[in-house]
């Protein structure tokens, strides 16, 4: 590839880009809760790095840090604000597996070496991001407190039969549960059983990024805000990006912005379908009802295509979300939608009332699948999160500035595919939401 080029902005509230890439979101919760950010300057300048990283999310940030602490000079090209995408938009769960492939099914893909690299990249990726935010000492609001995945069918207890299994066969601190073990933990007897993985938990997502920019920018990287890359060209031995008043001119280069990836790297941009992602959280709840509502204030996500996930955030808010067919009216529609399932669930939620209703766009691969790939010499990128992000784009962007600073990627967690662009990428994005009909579908059945 050799005309390539960063990520767009944040959105509107409809999560559409709006002209000069810049959106008007629905406020979320972090938004109001996180530490403000850095104070950082847009790129005005020709300036020269051992590192270029496009996007200022979790990728970015992570590969710029371990980049500049390895002692490189680094620069980060962040189109927007930090946190406009999809790092600063989502439900904060720190999950250490992916949705849907397995250990067996990773190594079948990518061959037992690289696989086996992957596998335990995924298994340790939760305890990479909390011991990161330890080290750092950033202010994140981080509960590591497990994370659990119910199973919503007595059918599909063997889908956390396998996974037990065979995230356990790899080391992870994992534990098959029963359906009694389940209702204590979730405080509901909606669930036949499940199991856990003890290393996961939450976080506040923005509070993160911006922690991890100050970090960076601690570290000796120069993070640039409101420069999106409007072109990026091999020259010579070199990697050249133009953003509206500037230019870097690097040694490497380090892609990171996944479901916000722009026109001009084409095959990236069309391999995954940006779905969006509704998040909502309630007011605080009495710690009478905390007690009885996921007491041990684990992450949860379960079985359901249509899925039903929720966390607590430091004041006892609820923060769940879901899925719509149609965005119109989205907030109001969903705050209906989600309060009756979650008093369906716990009666004690009955009324529940929702202050923040929010949404960012999420990768989706056709497989769930993330990809990792070659951008040219001494370019890498990664894209496909799948719902996954929070943990893996932390650890990914890791092993990316190690291949970006000189460390032989075969000795890496880097499984590298080439490019797989969908036909009819647009297509799929305008007809992705059916997909829920698919998955409500089958959630009613034995699958």
């Amino acid at each position: 590839m050799t005309n390539q080029g960063a990520h767009q902005a944040a959105g509107q509230a409809q999560d559409i880009p709006g002209r000069g890439g810049i959106w008007q979101r629905p406020d979320s919760l972090w938004e109001a809760t996180a530490p403000p950010p850095p104070v950082l300057p847009a790129l005005q300048d020709s300036v020269q790095a051992d590192v270029l990283v496009i996007g200022g999310g979790f990728t970015g940030l992570s590969a710029a840090l371990h980049a500049a602490e390895a002692g490189r000079r680094v620069v980060v090209l962040e189109a927007s604000e930090l946190g406009r995408g999809a790092s600063g938009r989502n439900n904060g769960q720190v999950i250490p597996t992916l949705t849907r492939p397995d250990p067996a099914d990773l190594i079948d893909r990518f061959g037992w070496e690289s696989g086996e690299r992957l596998v335990g990249l995924i298994r340790d990726s939760a305890s990479t991001l909390f011991d990161l935010v330890r080290r750092l000492g950033i202010d994140c609001a981080a509960e590591q407190t497990g994370w659990v995945q119910p199973v919503h069918s007595p059918g599909r207890i063997k889908i956390a039969e396998r996974r037990a299994t065979q995230w356990g066969k790899f080391g992870a601190d994992v534990e098959l549960l029963d359906r009694a073990a389940v209702s204590a933990i979730l405080g509901t007897d909606a669930y036949f059983g499940g199991w856990m993985n003890r290393t996961g938990g939450h976080i506040n997502p923005l509070a993160l990024v911006r922690g991890l920019a100050a970090k960076v920018v601690e570290a000796g990287a120069a993070v640039y805000v409101n420069s999106p890359a409007l072109s990026v060209q091999r020259r010579g031995d070199s990697w050249v990006a133009r953003t509206p008043q500037g230019m870097v001119t690097a040694g490497s280069l380090v892609l990171g912005t996944n479901g916000y990836t722009a026109s001009i790297f084409p095959e990236i941009r069309t391999e995954v379908v940006p779905v969006l992602s509704w998040q909502m959280a309630t007011a605080p709840l009495g710690d009478n009802v905390r007690k009885t509502v996921l007491p041990g204030r684990q992450a949860m996500s379960d079985t359901h295509g249509d899925l039903r996930f929720m966390r607590y955030t430091a004041d006892n808010r609820l923060v769940t979300g879901g899925a719509l067919l149609n965005p119109v009216n989205g907030a109001e529609r969903l705050k209906r939608i989600v309060g009756a399932r979650l008093a369906g669930m716990f009666p004690a939620l009955n009324g529940v009332t929702f202050d923040y209703v929010w949404n960012g766009r999420i990768a989706m691969t056709t497989d769930y699948f993330p990809r990792v790939h070659r951008l040219g010499p001494n370019g890498f990128a990664w894209a496909g999160c799948n719902g996954r992000g929070v943990a893996l784009s932390v650890s990914l962007g890791r092993e990316l500035a190690r291949a970006a600073i000189g460390q032989d990627p075969k000795d890496l967690a880097l499984p590298f595919t080439a490019p797989t662009p969908l036909p009819f990428n647009a297509l799929l994005q305008r007809i992705g939401p059916l997909k829920i009909l698919q998955y409500r579908w089958n959630d009613a059945r034995e699958v």
